[in-house]
């Protein structure tokens, strides 16, 4: 055996961020990873087999926290990677006097943060003054790849 010591680079749990899943069984508003990126699938359209003999598939779809539109053709009997996307909704407590992060209330009680204001305007004006008017706001998350991002919100009526 050698002397020498082995360095290892420290990493999460080892929950993948994607996992595979063939390009033929992908499907119209299903997720996607194009690019490195998390995307929800808008369009697919198959090409039937050529003389080379792969049927390819043609992804259009649309990044979940950019909305920019991406494209891709793979072999349908590839696999592609498809990204864990989870949603969590949060109750609204505070937004920070520089603007930039809320504060959100978790299931368990504890608070959360690190989350910053959606750069969606529409929804950013909505959050804005239903929390300057009091209500009761709920927030939905929507995490991939190590990313989080607001992407809705409903009012609530106190009890």
């Amino acid at each position: 055996m050698s002397d020498e010591e082995h360095h290892f680079e420290s990493s999460d749990a080892g929950a993948s961020k994607t996992y595979p899943q063939q390009a033929g069984n992908i499907r119209k508003g299903g997720y996607i990873v194009i690019k490195g990126r998390p995307c929800k699938v808008v369009e697919v359209s198959t090409s039937k087999t050529g003389k080379h003999g792969h049927a390819k598939c043609h992804f259009v779809a649309i990044d979940i926290f950019t909305s920019k539109k991406l494209e891709d053709i793979v072999p349908s009997s590839h696999n592609c990677d498809v990204p864990h996307v989870n949603r969590v909704d949060y109750q609204l407590i505070d937004i920070s006097e520089d603007g930039f992060y809320v504060s959100l209330l978790t299931d368990n009680g504890s608070t959360k943060d690190d989350l910053k204001l959606p750069t969606d305007e529409a929804l950013l004006t909505q959050l804005k003054s239903g929390f300057e008017e009091g209500k009761d706001i709920v927030v939905s998350v929507m995490s991939a790849m190590g990313e989080e991002q607001m992407c809705a919100l409903k009012e609530v009526s106190p009890k």
